[in-house]
């Protein structure tokens, strides 16, 4: 058995969930038995297409935990893909849903409104960047917002083309996929896409060198304003999409200046500037919202995963004039909003606010490149540390190269998760270690999931 125990009382650990002792524990190998029967059923029950990173079938969470039905506790540096950024059971989301479902469950905005949503569409107005008048419209999954983005920019600007990013990652459905670059496992075999979707390039500091050096984040812009003028024209642009930080793509922080020549550009010719913002919202990367460290104020910006603590719901919140052109109906859907993810919602920004979790991802952030940087050093196959607060990532590579080492990356995952550390790949070389932790977990559990991670790169060839 692996046990360590942090300080389990500290606010860090306990915000997600004070009776889960803070530990990494291992009692069976992983996964162990009772989860491996559940992973026979799920496979005898659940579409094939439906994949699972980590077997280990869940009971409890909180803090920086998972505890599976075999008895282990797993460090979770995944909070469910940037989910439960404020733990996995917050003691004020928790509350707060509990007294909502002993009220209503369900009633739809579009029929019999409710206080809930008006006030989390006044909250996401009063913390999006940006002192402007603002509305907000709520719906269920981050891909929905983000189409209804693209509707609502069309709908503005009277234009159709849209523009999105190598690399970038913005849903599974059918207009999203169109906009996400990476094929496998996302797009393969799901077309036709949606047309009037254009792609040009990102700028990769890693990857991105000139013949002068490094290409500037202004150079980068400008290079893809070039593209779309000869191929796209402002004159056919309604909106630029972008995430501030790639998630999928490989938490790729674009050079300073790239996002504000883009956001300049998208002002003088009637594109509306939208920021995906779905996985990197909601202090996740230090700031409340990643477009802040870039000083941008986007037209849009869509917001999902971090917002409610786990419950479906998504936004849009962006300028008056520009939300409130679509027609009345043209904005909605049966389950967007719903009491009890709003409810959450209120709880999870209260949750942020009130216990300064925009700082604690900052000290994560430190922490975990700290710690990264100086593996770096130690293993010349850790090719780049890159990201912002508790969205943190490193890219593997062929030693004395920047040749991607996909097979290296899934067996550093694997030998993570086998000592009880619940860790994520990404990117489009699927060569990129990413790590996501909840803002409530301790730094006793961060220093000890990266001693893992240092274990992990010392054994593994």
């Amino acid at each position: 058995m692996t046990t360590i125990t942090p300080e389990a009382t500290s606010p860090a650990a306990t915000t997600g969930g004070p009776a889960l002792p803070q530990e990494r524990r291992l009692v069976t190998a992983i996964p162990g038995p009772k989860s491996l029967e559940l992973q026979a059923r799920k496979s005898a029950a659940v579409a094939a297409g439906v994949g699972t990173t980590l077997p280990v079938y869940v009971t409890a969470a909180g803090g920086g935990v998972l505890v599976d039905v075999d008895g282990n506790s797993l460090i979770d540096l995944g909070s469910g893909i940037a989910v439960t950024t404020v733990g996995n059971a917050a003691p004020k989301v928790v509350q707060a849903v509990q007294d909502q479902v002993a009220a209503f469950t369900h009633t739809c905005f579009m029929v019999t409104p409710y206080a809930g949503y008006v006030e989390v569409a006044e909250a996401l107005n009063r913390v999006a960047p940006g002192d402007h008048e603002k509305r907000s419209a709520l719906f269920n999954s981050g891909s929905e917002a983000v189409e209804n983005a693209v509707k609502i920019a069309r709908k503005y600007t009277g234009k159709t083309a849209v523009v999105v990013f190598d690399h970038a990652y913005h849903g599974r459905t059918n207009l999203t996929m169109a906009m996400t670059a990476k094929n496998m496992p996302y797009k393969d075999g799901f077309g036709p896409f949606a047309s009037d979707v254009y792609r040009v390039p990102l700028s990769y500091p890693y990857r991105d060198a000139g013949a002068d050096g490094p290409v500037s984040g202004a150079a980068a812009a400008a290079r893809a304003i070039d593209q779309i003028d000869k191929q796209v024209g402002a004159g056919n642009l309604a909106a630029i999409v972008i995430e501030p930080i790639q998630g999928e793509g490989g938490f790729i922080v674009p050079a300073d200046g790239f996002l504000r020549g883009l956001a300049e550009w998208c002002r003088a010719n009637n594109v509306v500037f939208v920021a995906d913002e779905v996985q990197t919202g909601f202090a996740r990367t230090g700031a409340m919202f990643a477009v802040e460290h870039d000083d941008v104020v986007p037209d849009l910006i869509v917001t999902a995963k971090g917002i409610a603590g786990g419950l479906p719901l998504s936004a849009v919140t962006g300028r008056a004039e520009i939300m409130d052109s679509a027609h009345v109906g043209g904005l909605g859907g049966t389950y967007g909003g719903n009491p009890l993810a709003c409810a959450a919602a209120l709880a999870v920004l209260e949750t942020i606010e009130s216990e300064g979790l925009v700082e604690r991802a900052a000290k994560i952030g430190d922490l975990m490149k700290g710690r990264l940087h100086a593996l770096q050093e130690r293993d010349a196959r850790v090719g780049d540390v890159r990201g912002r607060g508790a969205m943190i990532a490193v890219e593997l590579v062929k030693a004395g190269t920047t040749e991607p080492d996909a097979d290296l990356t899934k067996r550093v995952a694997a030998a993570a998760h086998e000592r009880g550390v619940v860790v994520l790949t990404c990117g489009t070389y699927g060569n990129v270690l990413r790590f996501l932790p909840p803002l409530s977990i301790s730094d006793a559990l961060l220093e000890d999931a990266c001693d893992v991670l240092d274990e992990v790169f010392e054994v593994t060839a």
